[in-house]
């Protein structure tokens, strides 16, 4: 079923793991699908042309002012509409404060934070010209937890969570719901350096005793971008099989 049909979804971070399982997911729900990611996003163009999709990948630095400025261009261009933003590029790399210095610090809040502003300041006004748009950001399971040398990855993903309300705010009376998903740490590319042990630990803690998939983000995030969604905004939605509760 094209729950999604004639809508257009640009997702951060596409070239692979979470962010190629969620631009698939919306090529099939009936969304074109503008893919961005610093990597070549040729597989993931490709699925999404076996699902029927049109699509258009962009290489972007998401934490580049500049570089969503192409973006904005490009959609105007090839699609005249921007409906639905899922920020899903992140990166987490392993730093204790001794080890913490100002570039990693930087950079995390970069990718992980500024790019959902820089995202959200160029891509609503193109939602806000239908009065229609979906705004769904990728937090993090993780800032419940007691891990240690994550307090840069911490800080950017709490910002997200912060963000996400000040956009619902800002945002609602033009049409524009925005909320976030907070995963659990999920075997990934971008995480083939955790030890497998780890994901086991992780999952043992869980009230669902599994590790965590890409595609179990994807339900909720359709569902935060479909219509039937319009009064749920500001909120974070913890989807990491029972880990935290709230």
């Amino acid at each position: 079923m094209k729950t999604h049909e004639g809508l257009v979804a640009v997702v951060t971070g596409a070239a692979r793991g979470i962010g190629q399982e969620i631009a698939i997911a919306f090529a099939r729900a009936g969304c074109s699908v503008v893919a961005l990611d610093r990597l070549d996003c040729a597989e993931t163009l490709q699925a999404v042309s076996a699902a029927g999709a049109d699509s258009v990948g962009l290489r972007t630095d998401v934490g580049v002012p500049e570089d969503w400025q192409n973006v904005r261009e490009n959609i105007s261009i090839r699609f005249g509409r921007c409906d639905i933003l899922i920020n899903n590029a992140g990166i987490f790399p392993f730093a204790h404060l001794d080890d913490l210095n100002f570039d990693i610090w930087n950079d995390v809040i970069r990718i992980n934070l500024s790019s959902q502003y820089l995202a959200a300041k160029h891509l609503a006004p193109l939602m806000a010209e239908h009065g229609w748009g979906r705004i769904i950001s990728l937090a993090s399971n993780s800032v419940a937890t007691n891990a240690a040398g994550m307090s840069h990855y911490f800080a950017s993903k709490m910002g997200v969570i912060g963000l996400t309300r000040g956009l619902a705010n800002d945002l609602g009376g033009r049409g524009i719901t925005v909320n976030a998903v907070a995963p659990s740490l999920t075997p990934t590319p971008g995480t083939g350096g955790v030890p497998e042990e780890f994901f086991e630990q992780i999952a043992g803690l869980q009230s669902i005793k599994r590790q965590a998939k890409t595609g179990d983000y994807v339900g909720p995030i359709l569902f935060l971008a479909s219509r039937e969604a319009e009064f749920i905004t500001g909120q974070t939605i913890v989807v990491d099989g029972g880990l935290w509760k709230n």
